[in-house]
């Protein structure tokens, strides 16, 4: 009785369930004359964009810091794992193009919202490139400061980088537990944020439904979600395959054989959670060695967001269109690489491609309403992001697993020759 009560509880309070209450409430609000109502929703969509701003930037710095920061390898590892970073960094810039190609292809239409004249203005005077131009900042606080995230990702990349080349081993250990620490601090608050995310979605459904009421066409929201949802199918189901078959894989044997680890990513919608179970398959399925899958995957775990880049360029350059900003050819070929920057940073929660997302249109001052329209999509979105994440962690594992094989048979080759040789003669 009491475990079925439990059940029952349980059920009460699901996600799904409390989201979808959320969303009609928040529908509810937006189309009523309810004025405490309405306002309470409005209230709690500017709370959010507030907190999302204030989080987003921290919590990509310094997951760079601490990613470059902790990796140190000698000798034989030490060539793993520059294969490592050279595979993540590739598969993850391909994605990004792959996001990049699409959205020419398809060209979605701007949903017409109605911004404050001001807002626009203030936004659109400087330019892209004016931000770009300030990526070294005046001083270290004012990247944070003036949410430029372009001088947050330089300076991360920097510490980071200084901060594994500290020859006092004392002191570098010290700096990587204060960054550490603090990585940690702000993943407890991003879940925090996380539990009380349905909150955030009736203000976002209550401010989307008025300013459909004012006149919001949102027709080009569905192409934008097709380009999302193609980028990551293509890069899953062509883009790695064809990398695997160069490589003497049999792609789809392959993606058979991590199926297990696939199924729960796509369920968990988090890598880090799936880590053992993708451990445990890749070992067992795909012979791969324990030493090398033990490193690379929790590497890759870290830095290899395939998912993550092609949506971050998707929903960047959407949101700039949807703004009024200049979209030339130069500018999606710099947001390749900044998505790819910014994809690496994530920080390997749930909906971090949101936040990273937020905090990257923020920097630049442009509105982030339509972020309120894509968030109860988000859902599926994000499942496709962690498959297609973990399914790549292994193509990097395998491939780098492999070659590690054929360089050690290639090494003890000579020596069997030198062995066997004077005694043949």
């Amino acid at each position: 009785m009491c475990a079925a009560h439990q059940q029952q509880k349980k059920l009460i309070f699901s996600t799904p369930l409390i989201y979808a209450l959320m969303i009609g409430l928040g529908i509810a609000s937006g189309m009523s004359n309810i004025v405490v109502l309405k306002e309470t929703g409005l209230l709690l969509s500017d709370l959010f964009i507030k907190i999302f701003k204030c989080i987003s930037l921290p919590i990509i710095s310094l997951s760079i810091i601490v990613t470059l920061a902790n990796y140190k390898t000698d000798g034989y590892m030490k060539k793993i794992w520059q294969r490592t970073i050279k595979y993540t960094f590739s598969t993850t810039v391909l994605a990004a193009v792959i996001s990049c190609l699409l959205y020419l292809i398809i060209q979605p239409s701007s949903v017409q919202v109605n911004l404050d004249a001001q807002a626009v203005k203030s936004g659109s005077s400087l330019g892209y490139f004016g931000y770009l131009a300030n990526i070294i900042p005046t001083n270290l606080l004012s990247p944070f400061l003036e949410q430029q995230v372009m001088g947050v990702l330089f300076l991360s990349i920097i510490i980071g980088v200084a901060v594994r080349q500290i020859p006092d081993v004392e002191a570098r250990d010290t700096l990587t537990l204060f960054f550490r620490g603090a990585h940690a601090m702000f993943l407890v608050m991003t879940r925090w944020i996380i539990k009380i995310i349905p909150l955030g979605l009736f203000g976002f459904i209550t401010s989307t439904v008025v300013q459909l009421r004012s006149g919001m066409d949102i027709k080009g929201i569905g192409e934008y979600l097709l380009i999302v949802v193609l980028a990551n199918l293509v890069q899953g189901f062509v883009i790695l395959p064809l990398w695997l078959k160069m490589n003497n894989i049999r792609p789809f044997a392959a993606m058979r054989s991590m199926l297990p680890a696939l199924s729960v990513a796509f369920f968990s919608k988090s890598s880090v959670g799936t880590l053992p179970v993708t451990m445990n398959t890749i070992e067992n399925n795909l012979q791969v060695k324990p030493a090398v899958s033990r490193f690379v995957l929790p590497l890759c775990t870290s830095i290899n967001m395939n998912g993550c880049a092609a949506f971050i360029f998707a929903t960047v350059i959407y949101l700039m269109q949807n703004h009024g900003m200049p979209i030339s050819y130069s500018t999606m070929v710099l947001w390749v690489f900044v998505a790819t920057v910014a994809a690496i940073g994530n920080a390997g929660v749930p909906m971090g491609c949101f936040f990273l997302s937020i905090s990257l249109l923020s920097s630049m001052n442009v509105p982030i309403v339509l972020m309120g329209v894509i968030l109860p999509f988000y859902g599926l979105i994000d499942m496709l992001e962690t498959a297609l994440n973990v399914w790549s962690d292994a193509c990097v594992t395998k491939i780098v697993n492999d070659k590690a094989l054929a360089e050690a048979q290639e090494e003890l080759q000579p020596r069997k020759r030198a062995v066997y040789e004077p005694e043949l003669g």
